[in-house]
């Protein structure tokens, strides 16, 4: 029996709440929150749909609400209820351990740096963390016990040594158990190790400096030599670290999404030092737009677990219910929380590094065998080939009006993009805008050189651009006498939005509609995006050497001086592209924000 929509909207509130829909066996499908019940589940029932969330309309068999005094309670009770009940169309996280933290005890006179998953209310001492995974703390700890001789013994070992263990033999513990180093001495190195987990490791490398020196003046040279290499053990520390502010405490989130495939990174900032990163890959069972996505993994982050909350939290996008989400986790610190995509200076650079892990992360999943082998397969069987296709070639146009018209070509094999056989075309000679003619031209260009023995014959070329694309290439084949290459258009739909695409095979006469979720689909759709990339790339890159005659002489700000700084600084001009912002603000007379603007003037 089928559920009535209808007499159910006549009896929901307007107020806010939780709802849950449930299927025939009682089991929930799915949790979600509302501002206004009534309005928010009409909308349900009522508009279209994509297909994702029609399927979940079609299993609901009865859906039950509990109203809520505000929209962050109702925000907190559904982060309580997905946690609870795990329905199959939220948001999950796999990942369900808290984050590990590096303990040191007030109650011992020697006390050693403890791993531990979660605080406990009880504990006299410092916490120091939280890292993003155990891997991070292990080799933090075995950092600090290698540089400063810090003990890691069990208390019960520690109290019944009676002669030093094999710790001290190798160097990596100063023996306090047996009265090797004084408690003073002891409680200097234990805290240069915590000062240094904090991010301050400069201000501990100063401060061994000068007692090295010291040591050397009074001959004492051991002690200085032992010095010594503390400081380039802490030399080496600090080199790892990419951003180091010495302030704030973040979670940094970034969504990157591909066709059938997604990736969410969340870098930990704690005291301005990066701890590390994590990633997760979380489903879309309703097919969220990003914002929205993001939104509800935030929530479901920290309101449904038990995760330490910092004072900042910051998105790759803006969160529709970003207000909302800092009340709720305010509530939940007991203090202000700010949630925000709006950010400058090094909160920016987290944001950026952030971003950057994501698609890393999700270049890697989609770059996996098992994965690209399964979408070739589904390729083969969706065109109907006898064999699975070795080779693919995308080409694509991009301009400006007209203007610095180029032609990308794009390879994909068995291993996924081959960067290696990438190829573009400055497109001369045709009218501007002609998109037809920039294909004939390109095509013409690639697989004449193929007729003379250069290069690789492709298994299949895709063209975007549908019908008129499809038969330009089609053309072009018959002129050239090409043959034993399959011809495959893609046209957007109407929408434009992906997963609605529509293929033509061979002919404009043979068409196909593949359904948003088939792997076919999400492998035509990924060489389809990078060759629009590439072709964006190349096209930006030849309209700003056109329009530059020298490289520095256009950037506003940058004179005869400043031109001679950099280049001698950097020791050319190549030296000068490859610098980042914060080389290029290390040149006398180069600001911060003229650094920004050399940048981006050199990078695009």
């Amino acid at each position: 029996m089928s559920f009535d929509s209808r007499h159910f909207l006549d009896t929901v509130t307007e107020s806010p709440g939780v709802y849950r829909m449930l299927d025939e066996q009682g089991e929930t499908l799915y949790v979600g929150k509302a501002r206004r019940l009534k309005a928010r589940l009409a909308s349900y029932f009522r508009g279209a749909l994509n297909t994702k969330t029609q399927a979940l309309v079609a299993r609901i068999a009865d859906i039950q609400v509990t109203v809520t005094n505000s929209e962050t309670e109702a925000l907190l009770l559904e982060q309580t209820l997905i946690k609870e009940q795990r329905p199959p169309y939220n948001i999950l996280l796999r990942d369900d351990k808290s984050y590990p933290f590096v303990f040191v005890t007030d109650r011992h006179p020697f006390p050693a740096l403890e791993y531990k998953r979660a605080r406990a209310r009880h504990d006299d001492g410092r916490y120091l963390g939280p890292y993003p995974s155990s891997g991070a703390v292990r080799e933090s700890l075995s950092l600090m016990q290698k540089i400063f001789r810090i003990r890691n013994c069990e208390d019960s070992v520690f109290a019944h040594r009676t002669r030093p263990c094999l710790q001290f033999q190798i160097g990596r513990c100063s023996a306090p158990c047996v009265g090797h180093i004084t408690e003073d001495d002891y409680r200097r190195d234990l805290e240069h190790a915590v000062q240094c987990l904090e991010g301050r490791s400069e201000a501990v490398t100063r401060e061994l400096t000068r007692d090295m020196e010291a040591a050397s003046q009074a001959l004492d040279f051991e002690e200085a030599a032992r010095l010594r290499d503390q400081i380039q053990h802490l030399r080496q520390l600090q080199q790892r670290q990419f951003v180091d502010t010495g302030g704030g405490d973040a979670d940094v989130f970034a969504l990157a999404t591909r066709p059938g495939a997604l990736c969410i990174s969340v870098l930990t900032v704690r005291q301005g030092r990066l701890l590390g990163a994590r990633h997760h890959a979380p489903s879309n069972g309703l097919d969220l737009e990003p914002e929205a996505l993001l939104g509800d993994f935030v929530s479901q982050f920290y309101l449904g677990q038990s995760r330490e909350i910092p004072a900042e939290v910051i998105t790759s996008h803006p969160l529709p219910d970003a207000p909302l989400i800092a009340r709720a986790l305010g509530e939940r610190a007991g203090r202000r929380i700010r949630v925000t995509d709006q950010v400058r200076g090094h909160r920016a650079q987290w944001r950026e590094l952030a971003r950057t892990n994501a698609e890393q992360q999700l270049a890697g999943q989609l770059a996996s065998q098992n994965q690209l082998a399964k979408r070739f397969e589904a390729l083969r069987e969706a065109l109907g080939l006898e064999t699975t296709p070795a080779r693919l070639e995308c080409f694509d146009i991009s301009h400006s009006h007209g203007e610095a018209t180029v032609a990308s070509c794009v390879v994909f094999d068995a291993n996924g993009p081959r960067k290696s056989d990438y190829r573009r075309f400055n497109i001369e000679g045709v009218e501007a805008g002609d998109d037809y003619a920039a294909m004939r031209q390109a095509l013409t260009r690639r697989f004449r050189r193929l007729k003379d023995g250069e290069g690789e014959r492709p298994d299949l070329l895709i063209v975007d651009g549908g019908k008129g694309q499809l038969n330009m290439a089609r053309e072009v084949f018959a002129e050239l006498e090409v043959s034993g290459v399959r011809l495959l258009g893609v046209a957007k739909g109407s929408t434009r939005k992906a997963g609605l695409e529509t293929l033509f095979i061979e002919t404009v006469d043979r068409s196909l509609d593949l359904d948003g979720t088939s792997p076919a689909l999400h492998l035509l759709q990924h060489i389809r995006d990078e060759s629009h990339r590439f072709a964006i790339a190349g096209h930006r890159a030849r309209r700003d050497k056109a329009r530059r005659t020298s490289t520095l002489q256009e950037i506003p700000g940058v004179g005869p001086r400043r031109r001679r700084e950099l280049l001698r600084f950097f020791g050319g001009l190549q030296g000068v592209k490859q610098a980042s912002r914060e080389e290029l603000a290390r040149v006398p007379g180069i600001s911060a924000t003229l650094a920004e603007a050399i940048h981006r003037a050199l990078h695009g």
